[in-house]
């Protein structure tokens, strides 16, 4: 695919996905970056040899989510009935934030700038999340008068627990990255020239890891938000028993015993 509205780039198993419309703020409700997003999102999650996606932005913001000029206009998604209107949510806007949470990789969001309503929901569909000390993070739906349609009802309370999500959600505040480091919103706060150093940083140790086994252990701890502890270990039993016949395993093992870095190929 011919990217025009996002740059990406693979380099040793680490993908970087940067949103590449900084005119509007990079909202994501547009058709066109919802393919590139899409097809990223398919590319990564079929690709063993991919093992890490960096979700970053080109400055000054990281997401603004939703286009509000076309809001106001009531145009491109924003156009139609209220039938019409919930169809193009289930077809664009969530289709972009579902295709990031269902990526079979380990996610970082490298959050450069302003985050806010669906963008603070783009880096909440990530799985770890490093932000700038320019970046500033909102549930802001209700400011327009909208519900959190980003699917925060459900990430953010899972991160920062009930109350403090109810806080942020009912206030529609806007906060800065030293306090989503105290919430727990993010993993990590580093100065601006050194957000995507950091974020490569985790990725290599992420990738250096067996990818099989890897993207596995992703899919468990995903499960575990919506399962059981019986289906868990279930589940866990038949991951562990296929990870025992790979290559991979048996490789760590050997270099274990031989005090040496495995070489993992992802069989």
């Amino acid at each position: 695919m011919e990217f025009k509205e996002i740059l990406f780039e693979t380099d040793q198993g680490i993908a970087t996905m940067t949103l590449n419309r900084p005119d509007i703020r990079n909202a994501i409700t547009h058709r066109e970056i919802i393919e590139e997003i899409r097809y990223v999102c398919k590319t990564v999650s079929e690709d063993i040899n991919t093992r890490v996606l960096i979700v970053t932005a080109v400055d000054p913001a990281y997401s603004s989510g939703g286009n509000v000029k076309d809001m106001k206009e009531r145009k491109g998604m924003f156009q139609g009935t209220s039938a019409e209107l919930m169809e193009k949510y289930r077809n664009n806007l969530q289709v972009v934030l579902l295709s990031v949470y269902g990526v079979e990789i380990p996610t970082i969001a490298a959050i450069n700038g302003s985050a806010v309503g669906a963008g603070c929901g783009l880096a909440l569909m990530c799985d770890i999340r490093v932000a700038s000390r320019k970046a500033t993070f909102g549930e802001t739906f209700l400011n327009v008068g909208l519900i959190p349609g980003d699917g925060s009802a459900f990430t953010l309370p899972r991160t920062i627990g009930m109350a403090k999500a109810c806080e942020l959600i009912f206030t529609a505040a806007t906060i800065d990255a030293d306090t989503a480091l105290g919430l727990g919103l993010v993993n990590y706060v580093v100065e601006h020239d050194q957000l995507l150093t950091k974020a490569k940083e985790i990725a290599a140790k992420i990738a250096s890891q067996p990818p099989q086994a890897l993207r596995m252990t992703k899919r468990l701890i995903r499960t575990g938000q919506h399962s059981t502890l019986p289906h868990i270990m279930e589940e866990s039993a038949a991951f562990q028993s296929m990870c025992h016949y790979t290559e991979d395993h048996m490789e760590a093992l050997n270099a274990m015993f031989e005090k040496r870095k495995p070489k993992y190929m992802g069989k």
